[in-house]
């Protein structure tokens, strides 16, 4: 589909467009509202649900329809009150639900709460639009008179009313019911709403908040940008990202309960192709930043294994996964099966207890198919296994977790995985390829060489939200506040093992980089059965 073709302007041009001189703000409040204002301060409508019904947004849609490419715009709701540009402000209380479908605006309209008013909607489904901005309201299906577990915000593009584009959704709290503390198994299955889903192209999702959710964030439009978003306690999987040229960066994701037949990941990818699941391609993704705990609380009710990074149906090309910080009860910590010039370097990847599975490995290894990767990898890492397979790999400077307590501030619950000054994963990382940060922002390299992992340590404390688990005492700045250790460039053998060829990390005592084929053989095979239940 050629989404751009019959707009006049591209969506990009329209979507960078200043708002119009004329832009005007209106207001909607449940409490003091009502269907007979005109949107004013002094009368405001009464909800955003009737402001919809009322026909009150005036915008465009496609002359024709079924939608085909090469499709021309033309007006809808002509002289309207409301008009590209414009800002439409939600007071506290119930709003329904907002479901808007075929209205394209030449610059964005923006829905969003009032400064320190807390509305609420039911869900939210925009269907074939273009140039919309939802920005810091309430979404849960709680709110409703009637609980309906539908998907509570969905940016959805239709093979009859066209496509989705240039949608941001920033700054809302979503969530199934406010307390799960009580839910059984069944429970969570009957009534968890998906979080947040697109298939639109240029769909912005940031600084939203996720709880009590069965799956996450779901992306599968290009160019699909996930920054700074929290989802904690999910039944599905917490990110999946399916669309070329995307990012998530810098997204937090906890908590996962074992409910269902679900093989449940904190972030999931796979490609679609002629023939289905695995015979098409996914290119250009960056994963950077995020964080991905598989349970805070190891005690957690009907807690269960997390896969980490899952992606096993390539072909991944031109991956960047970087400086991402992985705990999981699990052996799959970062896996690609199937990837081309694609790079994993300076991650974090350790299991949270000594239990099976586990623990958890970083693996590039041949497609199912049993066709080899290319121009692949892996460096810089700290992990607790490195499993890759296959050929096309360049494996180097990577460090195995054997003693945590000698690396990190806090190895466990509460766990805090920032270096010790004195770890020895600290100046011995190669600079070549490497993020030109750290998970926190921070300088790379800080003191001699880059450090190995997701963090370099540095004598500065590190942001209030940077790690996992409590922020009490994550900065070791050492007695005498430097930033290297005391035997830079090398390797010793407290709390890492690595091979002598440059820092290569063997995945299994004992074994080489060549020797994984047996029993990774043994492991594919939870792979080929994964089951991948949607709602």
């Amino acid at each position: 589909m050629q989404r751009l073709v019959g707009l006049g302007l591209s969506a990009l041009v329209l979507l960078a467009s200043p708002g119009l001189a004329s832009a005007r703000d209106f207001y909607v409040e449940p409490a003091t509202g009502s269907p007979d204002g005109d949107g004013s301060m002094a009368a405001p409508w009464r909800t955003v649900e009737e402001v919809v019904a009322a026909n009150l947004i005036q915008t465009r849609n496609w002359t024709t329809l079924p939608y085909a490419d090469g499709a021309t715009l033309g007006p809808v709701n002509a002289g309207a009150p409301i008009q590209a540009g414009d800002t439409l402000w939600l007071g506290s209380g119930y709003h329904g639900a907002l479901e808007i479908t075929g209205a394209y605006n030449s610059a964005p309209i923006t829905i969003a709460a009032e400064p320190g008013a807390t509305p609420g909607l039911s869900h939210v489904r925009l269907r074939s639009v273009g140039g919309w901005v939802l920005r810091g309201v309430s979404v849960s299906p709680s709110y409703a008179p009637s609980y309906d577990p539908m998907t509570a915000i969905d940016v959805d593009t239709h093979g009859y009313s066209g496509p989705s584009m240039d949608v941001r959704v920033e700054g809302c709290r979503v969530f199934s019911v406010e307390d799960i503390s009580g839910w059984s198994a069944s429970d969570w299955v009957a009534m968890a709403v998906n979080g947040i889903t697109s298939d639109g192209d240029d769909v912005t999702v940031r600084d939203n908040t996720l709880t009590n959710v069965h799956f996450g964030i779901s992306m599968s439009g290009a160019r699909a940008q996930v920054l700074n978003n929290s989802v904690r306690n999910f039944s599905g999987d917490g990110m999946r990202g399916l669309g070329d040229d995307s990012l998530f960066e810098h997204n937090y994701v906890a908590n996962c309960y074992d409910v269902d037949d679900n093989h449940d990941d904190g972030f999931q990818s796979w490609s679609v192709g002629p023939d289905g699941v695995g015979t098409g391609e996914v290119r250009g993704m960056t994963l950077r930043g995020n964080i991905i705990v598989n349970r805070e609380d190891p005690a957690q009710a009907l807690s269960g294994p997390l896969q980490g990074i899952g992606c096993f149906d390539g072909y991944f090309t031109d991956w960047v996964i970087e400086n991402n910080v992985i705990l999981v009860d699990h052996w799959h910590g970062i896996t690609l099966l199937g990837a081309r010039d694609s790079r994993i370097v300076n991650n974090t990847v350790m299991d949270i207890n000594s239990d099976d599975p586990g623990p958890p490995w970083i693996m590039i290894a041949p497609h199912k198919d049993g066709t080899e990767g290319t121009g692949n990898l892996v460096r810089n890492n700290l992990a607790t296994a490195i499993a890759n397979g296959g050929g096309g790999i360049v494996e180097d400077h990577n460090l195995l977790i054997t003693d945590a307590a000698a690396l990190f501030v806090s190895p466990s619950a509460p766990w805090d995985l920032h270096l010790l000054r004195d770890a020895p994963a600290v100046d011995v990382g190669s600079s070549e390829q490497a993020p030109v940060t750290d998970r926190d922002g921070v300088a790379r390299p800080f003191g001699a060489a880059v450090d190995v992992g997701a963090y370099e340590w540095t004598d500065v404390p590190p942001p209030a939200d940077a790690g996992v688990g409590t922020d009490a005492g994550r900065w070791d700045a050492g007695a005498d506040g430097g930033g290297a250790s005391a035997d830079a460039g090398t390797v010793g053998d407290a709390g890492t093992t690595a091979s002598s060829d440059g820092g290569c990390g063997c995945s299994v005592p004992g074994a080489t980089s060549t020797d994984h084929a047996p029993w990774l053989l043994a492991f594919f095979g939870l792979v080929v059965m994964r089951r991948r239940v949607t709602r």
